[in-house]
């Protein structure tokens, strides 16, 4: 059924939701597991979709109350707020988190399966950079995508980049790259 809602989304907006299916439980596991259930501060999705990775996510052990979950799309975030009503959903723009998320506390980890590759390099960067800063000290921005090189490469004395191996299981194929910003 989520399939079905996914190819329905993209058809009408191919740029904005990016994939014709929503993530694999494996891609979801994998992304979630940099989060640290223990590190005190609320964590934000964006992009979440259907839900897949708000579910690992909330099984990795992030509390309900701590997870901000920011969708664009109306239908999704409709869905979102049926499938997980102890979490908050925000219908808005990922890409404007000073709009979307308000002053908020510093973020104990931002998970994103935003399309990156469908908008250009610098609003990628700026998009990482104002996520970084909202992120307390070694905290990880973690993103997937499909692609062999990374949505925004490493810059030394900025911020860091590591990436998972190849979740071959995930259609299509997909890895995980974290970022984190560099130490003063």
């Amino acid at each position: 059924m989520d399939e079905g809602r996914f190819l329905r989304q993209w058809a009408g907006n191919p740029l904005a939701i990016g994939a014709i299916t929503p993530s694999g439980p494996q891609l979801a596991r994998a992304m979630a597991s940099y989060l640290d259930p223990e590190r005190a501060g609320p964590v934000v999705e964006l992009g979440p979709g259907t839900g897949v990775v708000t579910q690992a996510i909330l099984e990795r052990g992030i509390a309900p109350e701590n997870l901000t979950s920011i969708e664009y799309c109306n239908t999704f975030a409709g869905l979102l707020r049926t499938r997980f009503p102890d979490i908050k959903v925000v219908q808005g723009d990922a890409y404007d988190l000073a709009t979307s998320l308000g002053d908020h506390e510093p973020l104990a980890g931002l998970v994103s399966s935003l399309p990156l590759f469908t908008s250009p390099s610098e609003k990628r960067r700026a998009l990482i950079l104002s996520a970084l800063d909202r992120l307390v000290p070694g905290a990880p921005f973690i993103q997937f995508s499909y692609a062999l090189v990374p949505p925004v490469r490493e810059e030394a004395g900025l911020f860091s980049l590591s990436r998972s191996g190849w979740i071959w299981n995930n259609v299509p194929p997909a890895r995980v790259w974290v970022y984190r910003k560099a130490s003063p």
